[in-house]
């Protein structure tokens, strides 16, 4: 019996499947900050289980292209023609030329992966403060204390990764990195006060700060700097963890001048620099799979990025390599409907997402022509990946429980280039985020 039947066999439908259970399920949630927005986490009633196995294998291939990343936002800063090919806009240009003190653009970063037993695939590389890593430990937390785990562990040995101590020790690293000197150094963790996430930041504060690093909670518009030192309520900060997005900040300039004014000058340690945003970029993985940019690569890198990326193109009007053939990149796109998905170049939730497959063929042709007709740079055709679905117990707001088939999105997280622990996404949908409505479990080892 594999883990997931085996758990299943283990819920009892007088307790852990009885509407009093979930109810308290929900408000144990609710009362550990495990919310985003109005609604619960996990509406499921199982964590999703790898092996040992796959851990290894999701070790190797996602710290491999997260050292990809690193190496390909380099090359990009030397040379203006893979800048070119990354479709930044002016603006974030502007931001990513800014030297930020120290060399690693992305102190913590997240592979989205559907993990199978024969293949596995990345669907794209959030190099840009990814969420969810605090939520992601909570939970795992909650899950391991469970009655029903403890009954699971008699039968099996299993364990989870932690993620919180790890972005910690990352953020420090990249503050001695960038030559910092306070011990200990005081963080400050910025992003709007209305976004879904702020709860997140709240468990890292409280969790930072009992670690002995004191840690604030603040909004871009509450930081204010006088040429030498950026302050978030009186406080002096020395390590500025950027959870607010450079769209935003390019979007509202004057309410992040502060910020932006204090990173220029060097005088606060920001992580993730705004040179993330090279391999943020979606098109990030057409600069892997480009044959044109083969030499940046060596022979166990190319074929880690042949057995883990897919084939990915900016949209624009013009020839390019697929199979070995060469042809119209827009032709090629038309031709091969059911196998691509459009995605914007940058963006997050899911938005803008058209799946070639559930498209029909003048709904297809259609994206396609907005989608050149669009500044260069703007759109990105990949090729279609393998995806995984399990059944999950779900509950609904009534406690209902109905055993759902679900794609799961497995995504690993790295703290300098370090991988570990994992966001774990559920959907009904051809899409698993939790923006547009997925929801989450945790992820457990075992044998």
């Amino acid at each position: 019996m594999n883990a997931a039947a085996e758990w299943h066999s283990l819920l009892r439908p007088d307790v852990e499947l009885s509407r009093r259970h979930i109810e308290e399920f929900a408000a144990l949630m609710r009362s550990r900050k495990l919310t985003f927005g109005d609604r619960v986490h996990c509406p499921f009633l199982r964590p999703f289980f790898l092996t040992e196995h796959d851990e290894a294998r999701m070790r190797a291939a996602a710290e491999t292209i997260a050292a990809l990343g690193e190496r390909v936002t380099a090359a990009a800063l030397e040379s203006p023609a893979v800048f070119h090919q990354l479709g930044l806009s002016e603006d974030e240009a502007t931001l990513v030329r800014i030297d930020p003190g120290y060399n690693r653009a992305s102190t913590a970063s997240r592979l989205d992966a559907f993990l199978l037993p024969d293949s596995l695939r990345f669907a794209e590389y959030n190099a840009e403060s990814p969420a969810g890593l605090a939520y992601t430990e909570r939970l795992c937390e909650l899950f391991d204390a469970m009655p029903i785990m403890e009954r699971f562990r008699a039968r099996r040995p299993v364990r989870f990764n932690r993620t919180i101590q790890p972005m910690l020790t990352a953020l420090l690293e990249s503050y001695r990195e960038w030559g910092g000197r306070a011990n200990p150094p005081t963080i400050a963790i910025v992003d709007w006060r209305n976004v879904p996430t702020w709860t997140e930041f709240e468990l890292l504060r409280d969790a930072f700060t009992a670690a002995g690093v004191q840690t604030v909670v603040c909004d871009p518009r509450d930081v204010t700097f006088d040429d030498d030192a950026l302050f978030c309520g009186g406080e002096r900060i020395d390590i500025l963890y950027r959870r607010v997005l450079m769209n935003d900040i390019i979007a509202r300039p004057d309410e992040c001048a502060a910020l932006v004014a204090a990173y220029s000058a060097k005088a606060v340690c920001m992580a993730n620099t705004f040179r993330c945003k090279l391999a943020h970029k979606k098109a990030f993985f057409a600069v892997l799979t480009d044959e044109r940019n083969a030499h940046l690569f060596s022979a166990s890198d190319r074929a880690a990025i042949a057995a883990h990326i897919p084939w990915t193109r900016v949209v624009a009007d013009e020839k390019t390599t697929k199979d070995g053939t060469r042809t119209e990149l827009l032709a090629l796109a038309e031709r091969n409907r059911e196998n691509l998905v459009l995605k914007p170049n940058d963006e997050y939730g899911g938005t803008g997402v058209k799946l070639g497959w559930e498209a029909t063929p003048g709904e297809w042709t259609t994206a396609l022509n907005a989608a050149l007709a669009d500044p260069p740079g703007t759109w990105i055709v990949q090729e279609r990946i393998p995806v995984r679905r399990e059944v999950f117990p779900m509950f609904d707001g009534m406690g209902d429980v109905t055993m759902r088939d679900m794609l799961v999105d497995f995504a690993p997280y790295l703290f300098r280039g370090r991988m570990t622990g994992y966001l774990t996404r559920l959907s009904a949908t051809g899409l698993a985020n939790v923006t547009s409505g997925g929801g989450q479990v945790p992820a457990f080892v075992t044998d």
